[in-house]
């Protein structure tokens, strides 16, 4: 490919990565409670930041940097969930989920009278 062709490739990916980034900042802000919010973090926003990535490695194109690059991809696909499911689980634990949003509350008590334990 031409190097014309591969910036032009790079700016759309870099624009792509940040309208998702952006996206995700916007649904922190508006979403009602933490589990929502937590979504609206992880799955735009780690989207967003693979997109900027690979726009800098196809602009950069040196070996040295993609290896970097992949580090960087490699660590947020696997903390991002991670780090979204400890703030799910402290945010249950502490009380500040709101119950009247949950369909499923799998953690919580089973209802009075059932036979659950």
């Amino acid at each position: 490919m031409t190097h014309a062709l591969l910036d032009v490739l790079s700016a759309a990916c870099l624009v792509g990565g940040a309208s998702f980034s952006l996206l995700a900042a916007i649904g922190l802000l508006r979403f009602p409670d933490v589990l929502s919010r937590i979504h609206a973090v992880t799955k735009p926003q780690t989207l967003g930041v693979l997109l900027v990535l690979t726009g800098v490695g196809l602009r950069l194109r040196d070996p040295a940097d993609l290896g970097t690059l992949l580090v960087v991809a490699a660590f947020q696909l696997v903390m991002a969930p991670v780090a979204g499911q400890m703030i799910g689980r402290a945010a249950y634990r502490t009380g500040k989920v709101r119950r009247d949003l949950l369909e499923v509350d799998e953690l919580g008590a089973p209802p009075a009278g059932s036979r659950e334990r």
